[in-house]
Parts: C-alpha cells; sequence; structure tokens
C-alpha cells in the first residue's frame, strides 16, 4: 500500500502534542463538558454509504470527517516534503500538521463523551496531489483550507449546544488563519479575496451537502450528510 493510501488517522507524536496543546486544552474541556450523551442518532452504514448522522452528533462526526482529511494531508506534506519549499515553509506545514491532529482528536473525544457512534476511520484519495511539488501541495492546501472555513461557517446554525458551538467558533478561527497564510503564499493579498469574502464582510459559508460532495474525490468512502443537523 502507497503512503497516500494510509487511512487518515495517523496519531500525532507526543512531543509535537504537548507543544500545542496547551493553548487548546480548555477549549477541549468546554466541548467535552458539553457532550452529556447527547440523544442524537448516530452514524448508519447502508449500501456502501456512511451517514453522518442527525444533531449535534451529526454536525461533530462532519467536522471529524473533514480534520480527519486534513490532518491526513499535511501529515503526508510533512513525511514527504516537496523539494521547492522555500525557507520557512516545511515548519509551517508542520505546525499545521499538528493543529489539524489535534482538531481531529478533539472532536474524535467529544464524540464518544457525547455517547454517539464515531465515524470510521477514513482512507484518503491523494493520487492527484503531487506532494514533491510546492506548487501542487499550495493549491492543495488552498482547497483544503478554504473548503473547512466554508464547512465550519456553514455548520454553525445547525448545532444546538452552546459548547459545540463555542468550540467550533475556535477551530473555525484558526482555520481561517491556515487559509490566509496559504493563500498568501501563493498569490500575496489574496486572502480575502471576493471569492472568499462577500460585499458586505462575511465569509463564504457552505451546507453539509455541498462540502462533502467537494470533498468526496479524497475519499474512499462515500459518505452521507443529507441528515447533518436534522
Amino acid at each position: 500500500m502507497s503512503d497516500t493510501l494510509q487511512p487518515l488517522h495517523t496519531p500525532i507524536k507526543r512531543r509535537s502534542f504537548f507543544q500545542y496543546a496547551g493553548a487548546t486544552a480548555g477549549a477541549t474541556a468546554l466541548v467535552l463538558a458539553g457532550c452529556s450523551k447527547d440523544n442524537d442518532p448516530t452514524t448508519t452504514t447502508t449500501a456502501g454509504t456512511v451517514s453522518l448522522g442527525t444533531g449535534d452528533v451529526g454536525v461533530l462526526n462532519y467536522a471529524y470527517a473533514l480534520e480527519q482529511l486534513e490532518a491526513a494531508f499535511y501529515a503526508q506534506v510533512v513525511k514527504t516534503p516537496a523539494a521547492d519549499f522555500l525557507t520557512g515553509e516545511l515548519a509551517y506545514f508542520t505546525q499545521i500538521a499538528a493543529h489539524e491532529a489535534i482538531h481531529r482528536d478533539f472532536l474524535k473525544a467529544a464524540i464518544t463523551s457525547a455517547g454517539g457512534s464515531l465515524l470510521p476511520t477514513l482512507t484518503p484519495i491523494f493520487t492527484t496531489i503531487n506532494f514533491s511539488s510546492r506548487a501542487s501541495v499550495l493549491n492543495a492546501a488552498k482547497t483544503f483550507e478554504d473548503l473547512g472555513v466554508a464547512a465550519y461557517n456553514g455548520a454553525g446554525i445547525l448545532l444546538k449546544s452552546q459548547a459545540y458551538l463555542t468550540i467550533a467558533g475556535q477551530i473555525v478561527s484558526v482555520e481561517a488563519r491556515h487559509a490566509a497564510y496559504v493563500r498568501d503564499l501563493l498569490a500575496p493579498g489574496s486572502f480575502a479575496d471576493d471569492n472568499q469574502v462577500d460585499a458586505t464582510g462575511l465569509d463564504k459559508q457552505l451546507t453539509p451537502t455541498d462540502v462533502i460532495a467537494a470533498a468526496q474525490p479524497f475519499i474512499t468512502e462515500k459518505l452521507d450528510a443529507s441528515t447533518v443537523g436534522k
């Protein structure tokens, strides 16, 4: 099996975890405090399709799927860095890989604490990404980060728990920082261009079904987001 076909869940190294976990430990406690055995229906698998579920647990599984994808992507970037990365870029991607791994593990803990059915470990399809090319990596990172920000923006209205909404807001702010930085690496000044921020100054938002449709080409398992938040 090639490196790009490994499962999306790669445990974060202990040193990296403690380096970044301190800044977000309070947010984790907030999420877990809100996970009071929700009664949301759990995920189901039918005819080869994995449903993300309903209610807040469905929203958390939706976010968990995206964080698995991002964490796997950046883990691969760090494992096989592009030869033409500029000075400091590998260090940046190493840092972002740690952020995404922590987001993934936070969401996993929240779903488990809520008593919900945890989305399976997903398997990536990164065959369209040339990890040896800086341009290919940056364009893929831009795609994933812009999608992630729009996903969290659109999911906020679906959450019933204030604790979950608070942590989602904290995660999306980090994702937005990632997106802005990657965009500026590709084209300086493009961090908030018109296809991401509208005339009222609000960031783009997408529905779960639209986001999963965009992410699906990068995930082996077929996901169904039609009941997320319902």
